[in-house]
């Protein structure tokens, strides 16, 4: 938990969010030991920004990998509570996430929530609804 937790932060610092200052960290942690980060990449044309969630789930897919790959998966931001992860996100998490991946939901003070993708979003859009 320490190491996802440590590449989360490194991957918070590394946020370019200069219109939002909502800087957020991911990290993935993968079968084999790999640790996969991400971070918030925002654009002054909003709709082309990128949260940390989607940047390290591509990335972790970009390498390679898949979904079976994939253990759990580590969110923080500078919140009150353990982040919150946008709507986007929660639907390409639930697509790309398997169901018994855990996702950890933190903040700087370390705050934790643990919870899995079907509880973030329980009505997901999927393949059956096309």
């Amino acid at each position: 938990m320490d190491k996802l937790y440590e590449k989360a932060l490194e991957s918070f610092h590394h946020s370019y969010s200069p219109y939002s200052h909502f800087a957020v960290g991911a990290s993935i942690l993968l079968k084999d030991g790999t640790i996969v980060g991400g971070t918030n990449i925002e654009n002054a044309s909003y709709g082309l920004s990128n949260c940390a969630e989607r940047s390290a789930l591509f990335a972790v897919y970009s390498l390679g990998y898949k979904k079976d790959d994939i253990l759990s998966m580590m969110v923080l931001a500078n919140t009150p509570k353990p982040v919150s992860p946008c709507g986007a996100c929660r639907q390409v998490m639930h697509e790309l996430l398997p169901e018994r991946a855990d996702i950890i939901l933190t903040n700087l003070k370390r705050d934790m929530k643990i919870v899995k993708a079907n509880e973030l979003l329980p009505y997901a859009f999927t393949d059956s609804d096309l």
